[in-house]
């Protein structure tokens, strides 16, 4: 592995080396997070403003599944602001019946006004 034999203090060959070992996707994450770490840090007055990422929907999705793809392609929103509409949403399907892809639609719909008013919070 390059980490060792790097010439770096041990916290950041540990670093290196978990990094190492991640998904492409939670690569991403890391760095997202370490981007959001950096700009508190620094006292950026420009807020950092995340894209969503393009995960796209499958054919056959189940209405956990989709909250599960939204949730991170929606990383950057507060899941307490989503959790009461969400669980209603969820409710809705395994309780009163509605169609998983009604029920996905809605969901969709839901985490794209939270990004929408994400965004105008930022700028």
């Amino acid at each position: 592995m390059l980490a060792p034999k790097m010439n770096l203090p041990a916290e950041q060959r540990r670093l290196l080396k978990l990094y190492a070992s991640l998904s492409a996707q939670d690569k991403e994450s890391l760095i997202a997070f370490a981007e959001f770490l950096e700009s508190r840090t620094t006292g950026s007055e420009e807020p950092v403003l995340h894209e969503p990422k393009t995960i796209p929907r499958p054919e056959q999705e189940s209405v956990v599944g989709a909250i599960k793809r939204l949730s991170e392609s929606y990383f950057m929103l507060e899941k307490s602001e989503l959790f009461t509409k969400t669980s209603s949403l969820m409710t809705a399907h395994l309780i009163q019946g509605r169609s998983a892809p009604d029920v996905i639609d809605e969901l969709e719909t839901l985490f794209v006004s939270h990004y929408e008013q994400y965004r105008s919070d930022k700028q």
